[in-house]
């Protein structure tokens, strides 16, 4: 490897403007196939196999027309006052206009769903009184049939005397027809009675039947009641934009033009605010403010360590464009590959970060055979053969542990592994073949014009090495372990979620509308549970709403839950679904323990309960998640120690690297919960709203810093390894190795840091605790588990750090990583080859 990077390092220094316009053109290529092909990103995230996937899938096939994505609008008059006509009217053109959207299944009209809202109660009114006249009615007519009873009764009696008289007196067969005739009459009567009786019975069941759906219909409406589209005084509305497809599905175009419509309205005195993964999801909000101060800050750093303006510009170029190819050609996948908001932004953290340590690498090493002598045009490949292999197998590393999130199981995690991994990638062939094309074409500027006049200069000779003592080393050890678990403590309280519309920056139309809703209607209106109900067997249209009302109260008798209703039935009339409101908002831990509530309820007698919506599908993704993190951690820890035996050809190396590495892992979960779970420092990190931890920051941050950790591992210890075996002694060795390559790793950390540390400010919500989870745990990584507890730990073991069993040093393939063999190969000193540039012959260029 390294031999075939050398010579590509000579082509591209001897070509350079052929390297440069080939990268060109990929770049070029990479944003018109994301023009072309790219789809939408979406805040959404889902894993099939989970409850809430199984209920939607469910929901989708009984009833299937509530499983589109769906966007909220939300209307406020500026001034507090009521909507006017004027403005209701604009309010409902907008939505007409973005009805009629191809995409867009359906809008709701707060105004008319209020209307509507009101009519069925005035409708339940105007019922219940109608029920109240006929039952006065029912009750008049009963009290007549009483008296006519007690007539027919009456005169009963006194035929029956009459006849007895008559035949006490022997008269009865004289008065007989009569007698008969009257009986008749009487029969008749009762006849009659009966008759209007049964009538008035039947009146009577129909009307407590229709009593009875009434009062299942209030039921029901009482249970919906806190349910609105309109405040009571009329200043807020709530609407709503029905997608068509999922929100993974819904296409760029009707994304953008939804959300075209809603910025450029402008309704005189109403303030238009939106909230949904589907509408307030795009591209451009990716690279922002912070993002470029993060850049700036690196070119700061590495101007301070080069002393010059030209070479500190190579690593800010070449991962510019290393980000351009590979974010840009993930992008264009997006329209076919679901990918969440922080998938590419994750590519372009990563591709820009190690894009530009990479190249930092290859250029100080350049610049360190430069100072010490070395022929400039021999510099340039020798550098690519010897870091620029270090950084192919460090970039390895990062790119094992990003694609190892697959494994997982997790789609849109394996994702944005591979999406990141493709960006690494493009970073390491960016560094192995741009970096010395560029190095070709600036030539003796990499360095400034006085360090070009001490080339050769005895000062760049390497110090006397004093190793530290035991004490010092022993006290390093217990300050560096001590502290990070200290940081470490808040993460035993760590708890997983998704970031509501609350934690969206203060500035953002998702806040404002957010945060409208919630005050106005209720925080639990913006993350309502769909709930559904599996009947045993189908039930008679006239009892439908009974049983609705029944399971509505059922649960609504949780005391989370603020309103119940229904919003489906399948047309078999077996299969119910609602939409529960609760208290709080969707990534609360009422929301939560309200989800897992309404699962215990299940079943209702013979009917069984399902959850769904936006927080059943956070708390389930968050326990995946949570289940799958000690898996994948084992698996990067045993993967690191494998990597780290095979390089440095030790036992014990591997290990306390490896613990070092799980120790700022957890010292970076415990800042991150700290921050953004308990909300300190809150306002200096624009924290106004701690939640719970993004569910899937922990499992990337475990990917990715492994990756970093094993980077500066490898730059720092390796150098102590290539002394020890050239006969330094063990503990001068840890300080040989300390010196060579602690300059270039705290630069590289600083830059690392301050590319992650921009991403901290970012307009995605998801994207600004993986940030600052990586700038905290880069930092803490290189500055206290590799620059001062690694080196005290190996000055402690001495020689017997590199010890290694003779049997497995028989079977380990020999890994060059530093490319010694390179340098043995390829004599580079004027002395030898008569090849060398003299200071003052660099010095005129």
């Amino acid at each position: 490897m390294a031999e075939l990077l050398y010579r590509l390092g000579r082509f591209a220094a001897q070509r350079p403007w052929a390297v440069i316009v080939g990268w060109l053109v990929a770049l070029a290529l990479a944003i018109g196939a994301f023009l072309a092909f790219g789809g939408t990103l979406t805040s959404s995230i889902s894993i099939p196999g989970t409850e809430t996937e199984r209920v939607s899938e469910q929901l989708t096939e009984e009833i299937g027309d509530l499983g589109g994505g769906t966007g909220t609008v939300v209307f406020q008059s500026e001034n507090g006052s009521e909507f006017s006509e004027s403005q209701q009217e604009q309010i409902g053109d907008l939505l007409t206009r973005i009805g009629g959207i191809d995409g867009v299944a359906e809008v709701v009209n707060p105004f008319d769903a209020e209307a509507t809202r009101e009519d069925q109660q005035q409708q339940l009114q105007d019922g219940a009184a109608q029920l109240d006249a006929a039952q006065q009615q029912l009750d008049d007519g009963a009290a007549q049939l009483d008296a006519a009873q007690a007539q027919l009764e009456e005169g009963q009696a006194q035929l029956d005397a009459a006849i007895a008289a008559a035949n006490a007196a022997g008269s009865y067969e004289l008065a007989a027809p009569q007698f008969l005739a009257q009986q008749a009459q009487l029969d008749a009567g009762a006849a009659e009675l009966d008759a209007r009786r049964s009538e008035l019975e039947a009146g009577a069941k129909e009307l407590a039947d229709r009593g009875d759906q009434i009062a299942d219909a209030q039921r029901l409406v009482a249970a919906a009641s806190e349910i609105r589209t309109v405040t009571t005084d009329r200043s807020t509305a709530i609407g709503a934009v029905l997608f068509e497809d999922d929100l993974f599905a819904i296409p760029a175009e009707v994304v953008t033009a939804v959300s075209a419509e809603l910025d450029e309205v402008d309704i005189a005195g109403v303030q238009v605010d939106y909230y949904s993964a589907a509408i307030a999801t795009a591209v451009e909000g990716i690279l922002g403010v912070g993002e470029l101060v993060g850049i700036a800050l690196a070119l700061l750093v590495l101007v301070l360590m080069f002393r010059a303006l030209l070479p500190a510009m190579l690593p800010i170029v070449s991962s510019v464009i290393g980000v351009g190819v590979g974010v840009a050609g993930a992008l264009a996948f997006s329209g076919v590959v679901d990918m969440s908001s922080a998938t590419p932004v994750l590519g372009l953290m990563l591709g820009l970060a190690v894009g530009i340590d990479y190249a930092l690498f290859i250029i100080n090493r350049h610049r360190q055979q430069i100072l010490a002598g070395v022929d400039l045009r021999e510099s340039i490949p020798l550098a690519n053969g010897t870091s620029g292999n270090a950084v192919v197998f460090a970039g390895s590393t990062v790119l094992v542990a990003l694609l190892a999130l697959n494994v997982t199981g997790i789609p849109f995690v394996g994702t944005m592994g591979t999406v990141a991994a493709g960006c690494v990638l493009v970073a390491v062939l960016i560094a192995v073949t741009l970096t010395p094309a560029l190095l070709g074409i600036i030539g003796p500027r990499v360095l400034n014009r006085r360090a070009r006049a001490q080339i050769g200069h005895e000062s760049h000779a390497a110090p006397d090495l004093k190793p530290m003592t035991t004490s010092r080393a022993l006290l390093r050890t217990a300050i560096a372990v001590i502290a990070l678990l200290i940081v470490a403590i808040p993460a035993l309280s760590m708890r997983l979620g998704m970031p509501d519309g609350s934690s969206e920056p203060l500035d953002s139309t998702q806040y404002r509308a957010y945060t409208t809703a919630a005050e106005a209607f209720g925080a639990g209106q913006n993350g309502p549970l769909l709930i559904t109900a599996a009947l045993p067997e189908s039930i008679d249209e006239d009892n439908v709403i009974a049983v609705q009302a029944d399971i509505a109260e059922q649960l609504l008798a949780n005391d989370d839950v603020i309103a119940v209703a229904p919003i489906g039935i399948s047309d078999n009339r077996d299969f119910l679904a609602f939409q529960v409101v609760p208290i709080d908002g969707p990534s609360s831990e009422s929301t939560e323990q309200l989800v897992r509530d309404l699962r215990d309820l299940s079943p209702i007698g013979e009917i069984e309960l399902g959850v769904a919506g936006q927080a059943s599908g956070n708390i389930d993704i968050s326990e995946k998640l949570a289940d799958v993190l000690p898996v994948y951690l084992v698996l990067v820890v045993g993967l690191s120690f494998l990597i780290l035996v095979l390089v440095f050809r030790s036992i014990l190396v591997p290990l306390v690297a490896t613990a070092g590495f799980v120790l700022s892992l957890v010292a970076a979960f415990g800042a991150v919960v700290a921050i953004y779970q308990w909300g300190w420092l809150g306002p200096v990190f624009g924290v106004h709203s701690p939640g719970p931890v993004l569910n899937f920051a922990p499992i990337i941050l475990i990917g990715v810093l492994f990756g970093l950790a094993m980077d500066y591992q490898l730059f720092l210890v390796s150098g102590m390894r290539e002394a020890f075996v050239h006969g330094v002694p063990a503990r001068m060795a840890v300080i040989a190795g300390l010196r060579n390559g602690r300059a270039v790793v705290t630069a590289a950390a600083i830059i690392m840091g301050a590319v992650f540390g921009g991403f901290v400010f970012s307009h995605i919500a998801l994207v600004r605790p993986i940030g600052f989870g990586l700038a905290a745990g880069v930092l803490i990584d290189a500055f206290v588990v590799r620059l001062v507890l690694i080196p005290a730990a190996m000055h402690l073991l001495g020689e017997k750090a590199w010890w290694l069993p003779k049997w497995l040093d028989r079977i380990l393939p020999n890994v060059d990583v530093e490319g010694a063999a390179l340098e043995r190969s390829h004599p580079v000193h004027g002395a030898t080859t008569g090849t060398q540039n003299t200071p003052n012959e660099l010095a005129r260029e």
